[in-house]
């Protein structure tokens, strides 16, 4: 059984009413997406900024409440629970934010950081139990014990998100959803955070949604990959098949722009052109046809579903059968 099933989500944003009165719309943030996690499982969320990648992930925490459909963890149905029934939700879920300055209080010290959710869940054992668990905590991701005693502004990036890591840990999660855990990292501090979770999950058997746009490091570290447009996900597969054969056009263009660590070796890429609609007014038919290089008339009126193309590979493209023929129409 999936710890983690969400089917058909959505989440829409009602704007504020203008001046006269006069409503200015919905926001279409996420869309009607589908998709499990297995116990031990890391999902890489991908898109470009504004498709809807972290409000999947802020929905799936219940940190506000979700238009329809269901989000489903360990088999109990979390989607329609009120606010003061999601304890144990809470202990079973925890998040790593993208800015780990901002995600932690800055007036609390790292012993106190890390001691509140032991105390909040009943997690300490024995006398002296918080004390003996933080410093576990801390050993686990790689700091040092004094760090206990510090607050977070004496500490670097890396350091920090360590101990937002430290503090996911602190409640004995099953599903940490990272939230770009990464992007605001230097490259070699990325690499080592990137590493200290794949030990951990190895180590604790814990499942990742991996939200981001740095593919590079999807590539490296995820299990499937399942990429988002517009509030749609477009392609869901293996981290093999996603980056070895895609089958939906804007998957191609994604993975083009990944940057080629080998001098003199070039990849050719696949520029897209125009805007992003706006998921205000979204348009008919694929939301991707506005901007496809392969569109047809279909395309404009039909919207395609995720379908399987291969095994454990769905995309939704009406032209995915013939891609290995596909040549630009409109470029």
């Amino acid at each position: 059984m999936s710890l983690l099933e969400v089917n058909d989500l959505k989440k829409h944003f009602a704007l504020k009413a203008s001046l006269f009165g006069k409503s200015r719309g919905v926001v279409h943030a996420v869309d009607g997406i589908s998709f499990r996690i297995a116990r031990g499982e890391t999902l890489s969320l991908v898109g470009e900024s504004g498709c809807g990648k972290s409000t999947v992930g802020r929905a799936i925490l219940r940190l506000f409440d979700v238009t329809s459909g269901q989000i489903i963890v360990d088999g109990q149905r979390v989607d329609d629970v009120k606010a003061a029934s999601l304890r144990d939700f809470r202990r079973k879920v925890q998040v790593v934010f993208q800015d780990p300055f901002s995600s932690l209080n800055p007036r609390m010290r790292v012993r106190d950081i890390l001691a509140e959710p032991i105390r909040n869940f009943g997690l300490a054992k024995g006398a002296g139990g918080v004390e003996a668990r933080i410093g576990e905590l801390l050993d686990t991701v790689r700091l040092s014990r004094d760090a206990a005693n510090r607050f977070p502004h004496e500490f670097s990036g890396g350091q920090r998100q360590r101990i937002g890591i430290a503090r996911a840990l602190a409640a004995e999660p099953e599903l940490i959803v990272c939230d770009e855990a990464v992007s605001a990292l230097d490259v070699s501090v990325k690499a080592q955070i990137v590493n200290l979770l794949q030990d951990l999950q190895q180590k604790l058997g814990l499942a990742l949604l991996f939200i981001s746009h740095d593919l590079a490091i999807v590539e490296y570290m995820t299990h499937r990959v399942a990429v988002m447009y517009l509030g749609k996900i477009v392609e869901v597969g293996t981290r093999k098949s996603i980056f070895g054969a895609p089958r939906h056009p804007y998957t191609r263009a994604l993975l083009s722009a990944i940057p080629v660590p080998m001098p003199g070796v070039k990849r050719e890429r696949i520029i897209l052109k125009g805007d992003v609609p706006s998921p205000i007014n979204p348009p008919s038919g694929c939301r991707f046809h506005t901007r496809c290089p392969f569109v047809i008339d279909r395309c404009r009126s039909d919207e395609p579903e995720l379908r399987i193309s291969a095994e454990d590979h769905f995309a939704a493209c009406h032209r995915q059968d013939e891609w290995a023929d596909f040549q630009p129409i409109n470029s």
